[in-house]
């Protein structure tokens, strides 16, 4: 757990610089002045899960919707199923249409949205696995926010009905807004 706390804990400090200081921070001028950084959940490996993963092998193209109302497209790249305190849990994966991503992307919302983290679902990115792989990681540690839930100038995706879990995710970033 030690080296995977570290690991973690490198990556969310790296992420506080880049929205203090990155071009492509999401928060405006005055915000990044007096930004200090995320709120996280302590990391537990609980909330890292390996997910049997099945893959569609002709994925469908889907429309998105985004928060302003327009839509991207999407391919629906397949499901991961889990388990979380005995419960079996599956979201739909998806990859950008354009094919230009490098990994999978899984938006969802769990039952801390609107309480501790942001109302509008969070997401998730797992690398692609190999062909003959049927099982992926889920690590929810790594759960963020889209960058809406920092700045309403930007659109980001609605997570889907069927990636809406009954169950709460208290793992990875909480609300920026209290």
């Amino acid at each position: 757990m030690s080296t995977y706390a570290a690991q973690l804990n490198k990556a969310r400090k790296e992420k506080n610089k880049s929205f203090r200081q990155g071009e492509n921070s999401p928060l405006v001028a005055a915000e990044k002045a007096s930004f200090d950084s995320l709120k996280y959940y302590p990391a537990s490996l609980e909330f890292v899960i390996n997910a049997t993963v099945a893959r569609n092998e002709t994925p469908d193209t889907v429309t998105m919707q985004m928060s302003d109302n327009r839509t991207e497209k999407y391919l629906n790249w397949g499901k991961a199923n889990f388990t979380i305190d005995k419960a079996a849990q599956q979201l739909t994966i998806y990859l950008k249409a354009t094919g230009t991503d490098s990994t999978l992307f899984i938006p969802f919302t769990d039952l801390t949205n609107g309480r501790e983290t942001y109302g509008g679902g969070r997401y998730l990115d797992a690398p692609i696995p190999k062909l003959n792989v049927g099982e992926i990681k889920l690590d929810f540690n790594a759960a963020y926010n889209p960058f809406c839930a920092y700045n309403n100038e930007y659109s980001c995706p609605v997570p889907p009905t069927d990636n809406r879990l009954k169950i709460g995710i208290p793992a990875g970033e909480k609300s920026y807004h209290d």
